[in-house]
């Protein structure tokens, strides 16, 4: 797969496994909210009044499967908002996200996702979760190939984005992107629409994280290419069995989606809402 001889930058496929965060991220802000432990297994972000905090991983990738283990903040998490996510360093930024909105004791988190593409969002996708994902670590992956996009939890894809580009469907697949994860206040309007605010009594918010593992391309001066036949995430697609699995959490879960808003699109859903693709 050959890319424009214009890019300064140019990609190398570089296999990563589960990661030490010492060797695989930098805490990037906090002033010491971020705190790597247990001999680089786990890594914990904090938030208190004065400021949340948050890592950004060292490679940057250009497609890739990325996978992680997050236990969220307990309790009245209301107001706090835990992201883990890609993006680019442009100014006209690609982003995946995953974004974790808390809520008051006793009621669910909302799980928000979102993609921008030349940065380009309103694509909001939301669920609840079918656990509570403060008492254990669970697994939030993506997987960005060529293809296309799709969201993971516990190993369910959640959601897809496919590459429609033939039909005028812009998708990112030219900007390279980083791992970033962080927590940070949003109680202006993460909990019904920033009704509820942040207790601050409660505070530090801590989200904790391990197992993270980054298997990509890594966007580096080393070669121009990524092999198709190189590795199985490249090529991946959703299988039958995925495809069924997706549309029961969708048709459980899944609280909102900017697709059938037409109230927010009066000139139009958005184009990759109405074209027609394959299964």
């Amino acid at each position: 797969m050959a890319y424009s001889k214009s890019l300064l930058l140019i990609i190398v496929l570089f296999p990563c496994v589960a990661g030490n965060f010492y060797q695989e991220v930098d805490v990037t802000w906090g002033d010491g909210r971020g705190q790597i432990m247990d001999n680089g297994n786990l890594l914990a972000l904090s938030l208190d009044k004065a400021s949340g905090s948050g890592f950004q991983s060292k490679n940057q990738y250009l497609f890739g499967r990325f996978d992680i283990k997050i236990k969220l903040v307990p309790g009245n998490s209301a107001g706090t908002v835990t992201a883990y996510y890609l993006r680019s360093q442009e100014s006209l930024w690609d982003e995946i996200d995953f974004e974790f909105l808390g809520n008051l004791s006793g009621q669910p988190y909302i799980l928000h996702t979102n993609i921008y593409i030349q940065g380009q969002g309103d694509k909001e996708q939301q669920f609840y979760l079918w656990f509570d994902p403060t008492t254990d670590f669970h697994t939030y992956s993506f997987l960005w190939n060529p293809s296309h996009i799709v969201w993971y939890v516990d190993g369910r894809p959640i959601r897809e984005f496919k590459n429609m580009e033939t039909k005028g469907v812009p998708y990112p697949k030219k900007q390279a992107m980083r791992v970033y994860a962080s927590i940070w206040d949003a109680e202006e309007w993460a909990t019904r629409g920033g009704l509820v605010k942040t207790d601050w009594t409660k505070a530090p918010f801590t989200a904790s994280f391990r197992s993270y593992n980054a298997n990509g391309c890594v966007w580096s001066d080393a070669a121009s290419w990524c092999g198709q036949n190189s590795t199985p995430w490249l090529s991946e697609a959703l299988d039958s069995g995925s495809q069924k699995v997706m549309r029961w959490v969708r048709k459980n879960y899944m609280i909102y989606d900017y697709c059938t808003d037409e109230m927010r699109f009066p000139q139009g859903l958005p184009r990759e809402c109405t074209v027609r693709t394959n299964p």
